[in-house]
């Protein structure tokens, strides 16, 4: 007979949140997880290679156990998916942050819709207010986007091509990306 496990999962969007990072995993060893994953990454990347694992690791009757829903989910939409995908497995969701959100009751179930929904609510609205925030400083001349590093590389680009290097090895020298690489050189003879 096999017993049920917690599994933790942890998430910051930068590695600059270390510190976010270490608190999730103290709070998860503290609550009995067996197995955490961690990552750091956006939210809004598309891909979580340790969320997958985690998915993949859990079995029947385990509880997968986040700190807080805005760790685990982008959107409602996600949030929704995740949980689908985790009754089907018979897996329990629980939150560190709201004890009474889980899946293993229906008042549970309802209250990690909305709590998903303003959590949406709320990244969307920072999301604006940062745009808003953008587009104050560029009008007044305060914002120019990020300084373009590749290009700033340009005469080395060309001169590396003209020693004979491929674009790979001219990318992996300069640390550029390859596209960048070719984009250069694609400028370079239209002059």
């Amino acid at each position: 007979m096999t017993t049920s496990a917690l599994v933790g999962y942890a998430r910051t969007s930068t590695t600059d949140q270390k510190a976010g990072l270490e608190a999730q995993l103290r709070d998860l060893h503290a609550t009995g997880c067996t197995k955490i994953f961690q990552e750091e990454l956006s939210s809004v990347s598309s891909k979580r290679p340790q969320l997958e694992a985690a998915l993949d690791y859990i079995r029947e009757g385990d509880t997968l156990i986040v700190t807080k829903i805005d760790r685990l989910a982008r959107s409602v939409a996600d949030l929704v998916g995740l949980t689908e995908q985790l009754r089907m497995k018979g897996v329990h969701l629980r939150f560190l942050a709201n004890p009474e959100m889980n899946t293993e009751s229906a008042n549970g179930k309802l209250m990690l819709t909305v709590l998903g929904a303003i959590a949406e609510f709320e990244r969307d609205l920072m999301l604006e207010r940062q745009r808003e925030g953008i587009a104050k400083a560029k009008a007044e001349g305060k914002y120019k986007g990020r300084k373009p590093t590749a290009r700033a590389k340009s005469t080395e680009v060309v001169k590396l091509k003209a020693e004979g290097k491929t674009a790979d090895a001219i990318a992996e020298a300069l640390e550029i990306s390859r596209a960048s690489v070719f984009r250069i050189l694609r400028e370079h003879r239209e002059i």
